[in-house]
């Protein structure tokens, strides 16, 4: 099968895909609680002859191919979406308080298709294809339930590849940009920290232990962890982004609690970083007779792309869509004049694949500034191109074909 068959191929359920987009963009889910998504995608799967398989607390997994002896390459897309209030302007708005803010519909729909062009094609693959749907990306944890309940085995996994819409980047929609190879998103952990201090009138501050001042030089010790405990090169982020103290002005409570995440780049000053922040929450809260108890929630390791794939993806890519619209993300900052590509600074729970099987990341370009995508992910006015879903399920698919093509 030639790239251009498979992108006409895509061109011509383009409107299949819009209707599925927009369908998923307003019956959104969040975390784990996605019945819904989950059911429209289970059923489009059943459609199209697959026997989807739950996977986790609320994973899918589907297989294409398989009739040929071969490896496995792995293609994901995530479901939900986020607790936001929609306020694009689009003809077809969330009205449930939740909004797909981050693109996660586009990527379930670009994964459909991708599904319908490998089943369709199905005598073709050297191999097999497995077709991932998860939850909870936005919680950090559906990549790890579904690989605890065994999406990377049966088949085993031998490579796996993700795509991100980006909305307001300066290129041309239905670009893509593939990660180079190393850590292209850092690793992300949310804390808590709660300070037990004693209660009492605010006219008498002797008869009590303020909880809310340990609080105070707790968070500025933090600080001190990046300014005097860390080199230049390590690349880290410490946010305290909530702080819960009292009721009264005149009165000194008996606890405070603040909440922050971290972000790191290397999976050693990520664990120092940890001990560090419940080392210093412990011995300042200490020191003005409170104490500290700090506890980590959600997280996930840094999102590791491999060198073979970052490669051979790469030129997958052109020769799909071409050379103007296929670029690795040095050459993309090479032709700005930026130079070296930055990391992104955002998280993404598929790292928890990567750091279990060679792994790969595409930015799709899903939006120009300068026709009206002008607001980033996550945003309640974001809002994506949908003229990139044919593309993007081109991409997915031809990825995966050519690849067990080359590695039978």
């Amino acid at each position: 099968m030639t790239p251009e068959i498979l992108l006409q191929e895509a061109e011509h359920s383009k409107q299949k895909l819009v209707e599925i987009r927009r369908y998923l963009h307003t019956h959104p889910g969040t975390g784990f609680d996605i019945a819904d998504t989950k059911a429209y995608v289970k059923q489009e799967l059943i459609q199209m002859g697959y026997t989807p398989k739950e996977c986790g607390r609320a994973g899918l997994i589907a297989l294409a191919g398989g009739q040929k002896p071969g490896k496995t390459f792995l293609l994901r897309a995530d479901m939900d979406a986020l607790p936001i209030k929609e306020e694009a302007d689009v003809e077809f708005p969330s009205t449930n308080g939740n909004m797909h803010a981050c693109g996660h519909d586009m990527h379930t729909t670009m994964l459909l298709g991708a599904a319908k062009l490998l089943k369709e094609h199905e005598d073709e693959i050297e191999g097999t294809v497995k077709l991932m749907f998860q939850a909870a990306e936005e919680i950090f944890e559906g990549s790890h339930d579904m690989i605890e309940n065994g999406v990377l085995k049966n088949p085993d996994v031998d490579a796996a590849l993700m795509i991100h819409v980006m909305a307001g980047l300066p290129v041309q929609a239905g670009t893509v940009i593939s990660c180079d190879a190393g850590v292209s998103a850092p690793a992300a952990d949310y804390f808590t920290i709660r300070i037990k201090g004693k209660g009492c009138h605010g006219s008498m501050p002797n008869n009590g232990v303020d909880p809310i001042t340990a609080c105070a030089h707790i968070i500025t010790g933090l600080q001190e962890i990046q300014t005097r405990e860390l080199g230049l090169d390590d690349g880290v982020v410490l946010t305290i982004g909530t702080i819960q103290a009292g009721n009264a002005a005149n009165v000194i409570p008996d606890s405070a609690e603040m909440g922050g995440t971290i972000r790191t780049y290397d999976e050693d000053t990520r664990a120092f970083l940890k001990k560090r922040i419940t080392e210093i929450a412990s011995g300042i809260a200490s020191a003005f007779r409170a104490t500290a108890l700090t506890s980590f929630g959600s997280g996930c390791p840094t999102l590791l792309n491999d060198k073979d794939l970052a490669v051979c993806t790469a030129q997958y890519i052109k020769e799909l869509l071409g050379p103007s619209k296929a670029f690795t993300a040095g050459q993309l900052n090479a032709m700005s004049g930026a130079g070296k590509a930055p990391k992104s600074t955002g998280s993404e729970d598929f790292a928890y694949i990567s750091q279990e099987v060679p792994s790969i990341m595409f930015a799709l370009a899903a939006g120009h500034p300068d026709h009206g995508y002008c607001y980033p992910q996550h945003h309640p006015k974001a809002k994506f191109d949908e003229s990139v879903l044919a593309s993007g399920s081109a991409v997915y698919a031809y990825t995966a074909l050519r690849w067990l093509e080359e590695h039978r």
